[in-house]
């Protein structure tokens, strides 16, 4: 069945195979001229990517690109980045490809008219309102995977070279005006890329499912998400091509970066320093840490997935949940430890510190301190 819609929530999204030929319509209805396409350099090597930069040309505009992003995109790419967009007279930006593509392209948007430097728009209190919003450029999104859902997102993540931590660089309008899903455009995701992603999109789910918060639409839009995940990571790890089944898996993760407003917890707490020190991929580093997390959440989640298992296909409630995800990380072949994924010698103390600084230690149901999160990393170990 062909998947096709136009939605409105979060955003103004165009979701369906073959949408990406609308891209150029997309920038002409923001009033964008000279579209700046940024992506990141694997991307920029590849079909679909030369096919977005056609259909630009053919609406008219010239299409150049910026690639110079790395997998932890960072301030000196973002530099970079405003340098090309200035220099080139752009008046917006495609923001093209996964969480880092899309994530720096978002920051180029934000930062093209702004005085102060980025690190003033971290998401502390209301540090998003010393930004002038009038001077933000339009943004036109197109992922080309499943799991971050950055294009329906109102921040970005980005890595300080010098600290190497991740920083959460928020502004309401830093959610795309348009975003394109083309579900054809991840069909060429090798399975460990469909794998990382996707369980990015569960873990996004998960988190804001266990939050303590108040958000009702949230928690719904969680649990429906953890469902797609579930029935459809495992059909297009195995069938590249099942074009319904990366359908579903694009609106889980759009699912997923909509219902986090509810929070996030330990899991992204322990991924953004882990991933800012040891460059891992931020999905896979999700899912190695989330059995961990579980575990120590149990006391205050337990009930809410006993109520929801059935739904999501899951059978004993929370205690088969549990089971559920340590099972669905080895079928997707994730590693079982941080030393599985490459990580040795971790320097636990700066770690720890580190986790205890991310915002997403708020969304967590039991409150970290030093002993917990330090134990849990231990035990990731």
């Amino acid at each position: 069945m062909t998947l096709q819609a136009n939605w409105s929530y979060p955003t103004t999204v165009k979701f369906g195979p073959g949408r990406i030929k609308e891209l150029g319509e997309a920038c002409l209805s923001l009033g964008i001229k000279n579209p700046l396409l940024v992506t990141d350099k694997i991307l920029a090597q590849l079909d679909i990517t030369q096919t977005a930069l056609d259909i630009l040309k053919s609406s008219g505009f010239e299409g150049p690109v910026f690639c110079e992003v790395d997998p932890n995109p960072n301030e000196v790419n973002l530099e970079a980045g405003l340098s090309a967009y200035r220099k080139g007279n752009h008046d917006g930006v495609v923001a093209f490809g996964g969480g880092s593509g899309i994530d720096l392209g978002k920051m180029v948007a934000f930062m093209a008219g702004q005085k102060r430097p980025i690190w003033d728009f971290e998401d502390i209190g209301d540090w998003w309102t010393r930004a002038d919003s009038a001077a933000i450029a339009p943004i036109v999104a197109v992922p080309t995977t499943a799991g971050t859902g950055s294009e329906v997102g109102r921040a970005s993540v980005i890595t300080n070279s010098k600290s190497h931590e991740k920083k959460i660089i928020f502004h309401p309008k830093v959610l795309p005006s348009v975003v394109i899903c083309d579900p054809e455009l991840t069909v060429g995701m090798p399975p460990f890329v469909t794998a990382g992603t996707g369980l990015d999109a569960f873990a996004h789910c998960v988190e804001a499912f266990s939050s303590p918060h108040y958000h009702p639409m949230s928690q719904g839009i969680a649990v429906e998400g953890m469902r797609l995940v579930i029935e459809n990571l495992p059909k297009v790890y195995n069938n590249p091509n099942d074009i319904e089944a990366r359908s579903h898996m694009m609106s889980a993760a759009m699912m997923g970066a909509t219902a986090f407003q509810k929070g996030l917890g330990a899991i992204h707490a322990l991924s953004h320093p882990i991933g800012a020190m040891y460059n891992t991929h931020h999905g896979t580093t999700n899912a190695v840490c989330m059995p961990a997390v579980l575990d120590l959440n149990a006391s205050e989640i337990s009930q809410r997935f006993d109520q929801v298992a059935g739904y999501i296909g899951i059978q004993n409630g929370f205690k088969g949940f549990c089971t559920f995800v340590r099972e669905f990380n080895a079928s997707l072949k994730i590693p079982m430890n941080l030393s599985d994924l490459g990580i040795v010698n971790a320097d636990v103390e700066k770690l720890t510190e580190a986790a205890l600084k991310d915002p997403s230690c708020g969304g967590n149901p039991i409150a970290l301190n030093s002993e917990n999160v330090a134990k849990l990393i231990k035990d990731l170990l």
